[in-house]
């Protein structure tokens, strides 16, 4: 674990709650399996908090739409899968065999928690630290990041086209920022329900912020999804 983290931890049980699926069920020797569905959500907070940080002082000059874009890449779930199966995780996450076949996708949702644990077991700083040159120097080229073009409205469209749903993008409202340049707000529907509003400097921006927003949606709330597709 120290070769890992690159500090001993003080209290072990965290990290070893963020590396259970929770596809684990029954008893344990100690008792009933933790989960670390509580830790992925901390952490996704923390690293959203933290990477933000990172940018905003990275990149002084500019604006708010570049930013949120640049640390939506880095959080993507396809690079955390990946960077989380580089540091080691895929070898320390216990599962359930039922899911064996399909690890891939629970190794973003292991190191989001696993920075959960570090934030509860270390504080900010070291998260900070952690996150800085241990998940950004190592895998993340930012130069070469801030050029790649992330469509969410692209990934919308292909969930929305799979599972049969209309999908609709509308302008709320345009309007002037403090420098006079023109700000767009757009809203996006799935089978006529609210998914996501987004902001941006372009109607086109807007569009991806919305349907960042309703991707988000998609995945964390079920109910939601399950309205989109009873409805007619």
């Amino acid at each position: 674990m120290y070769k890992l983290l690159g500090f001993f931890p003080k209290d072990l049980r965290l990290y070893e709650e963020a590396l259970s699926h929770k596809s684990l069920s029954g008893q344990s020797t100690s008792g009933r399996y933790p989960n670390n569905e509580r830790l992925e959500f901390l952490g996704d907070a923390i690293m959203n908090s933290i990477i933000a940080e990172i940018l905003f002082k990275k990149f002084p000059n500019r604006n708010e739409g570049f930013l949120t874009n640049t640390r939506s890449k880095i959080v993507q779930r396809e690079t955390m899968n990946k960077i989380a199966d580089q540091l080691g995780l895929s070898e320390l996450i216990v599962f359930s065999s039922r899911v064996r076949g399909h690890k891939t996708h629970i190794l973003g949702n292991a190191l989001e928690a696993f920075i959960g644990a570090i934030y509860l077991d270390q504080g900010y700083r070291k998260t900070r630290n952690f996150i800085e040159k241990r998940i950004l120097k190592p895998y993340i080229d930012m130069d070469v990041l801030v050029k790649k073009e992330l469509n969410f409205k692209s990934k919308l469209l292909e969930w929305s086209q799979k599972h049969h749903v209309t999908i609709e993008f509308e302008l709320i409202e345009n309007y002037t920022d403090k420098e006079c340049n023109p700000v767009f707000q757009s809203q996006v529907l799935l089978n006529g329900l609210l998914a996501g509003i987004g902001t941006g400097y372009s109607k086109k921006e807007s569009h991806q912020q919305a349907a960042h927003m309703a991707l988000k949606k998609i995945k964390s709330n079920k109910e939601f999804v399950q309205n989109v597709l009873s409805s007619v």
